[in-house]
């Protein structure tokens, strides 16, 4: 059990110095040696856990995607109307990145090795199933318009690749600091054309307090 203990917290150092390492110098310039001083730890005892600085990228973005979800959860999962909590949901990873150097390495190396794959499979794929489960449930609810030519699918599949293309520009530009206001700029544009006239001023000033918190 100790030796167990001991495993765990020698993978959690680091994971974490992974982390700072990969945001600081991004995946191509980050080098195992200064993760293995970071850490704390040897040489052996990160390859003893990670084989490669693939492998060690993957176990950040894993790490990453467990910690956003408990997040991205409580929203989805919740009493809180589907509409609102998509646009909540946009802000969670931010919020999150702002919180955690573990969700924001992952968030940059999604980006920057460009298959968005853990080592337990797609990370994009289980959010796009979330999205439509929530766009499916706001056409329910009436908060967005349906529309006969256009599916749940094809919907949560939009909403997705715009919200995910506000932080692929943020990244490459070095905005993350500015990204709350450019996604709160995304709904006021999008919202139109998902929701009624009556309700348009509601849902574009709720997207507007979550950027203010």
């Amino acid at each position: 059990m100790a030796r167990q203990v001991r495993a765990e917290v020698t993978r959690a150092s680091v994971l974490m110095a992974a982390a700072d390492v990969f945001l600081r110098l991004g995946y191509a310039n980050a080098g195992l040696n200064e993760i293995i001083e970071q850490s704390g730890v040897t040489k052996g005892a990160l390859y003893f856990h990670f084989s490669s600085k693939e492998d060690l990228a993957r176990g950040v973005i894993d790490e990453g995607q467990i910690r956003l979800t408990t997040g991205m959860t409580s929203v989805s999962d919740g009493p809180t109307p589907a509409l609102e909590a998509l646009v909540a949901l946009s802000y969670v990873a931010i919020e999150a990145a702002s919180a955690d150097p573990i969700v924001a390495a992952m968030l940059r190396l999604q980006h920057e090795i460009g298959d968005y794959q853990g080592t337990h499979g797609n990370v994009v794929a289980s959010w796009q199933q979330g999205f439509e489960r929530l766009v499916t449930r706001a056409l329910e609810e009436g908060d967005i318009l349906a529309e006969d030519d256009v599916s749940a699918t094809t919907l949560s599949t939009f909403l997705l690749g715009s919200l995910l293309g506000a932080h692929v520009v943020a990244s490459a530009t070095g905005a993350f600091d500015d990204l709350p206001r450019r996604m709160e700029r995304v709904w006021y544009f999008i919202l139109p054309g998902l929701v009624e006239p009556s309700k348009l001023v509601y849902f574009r000033q709720f997207a507007s307090r979550r950027l203010l918190r």
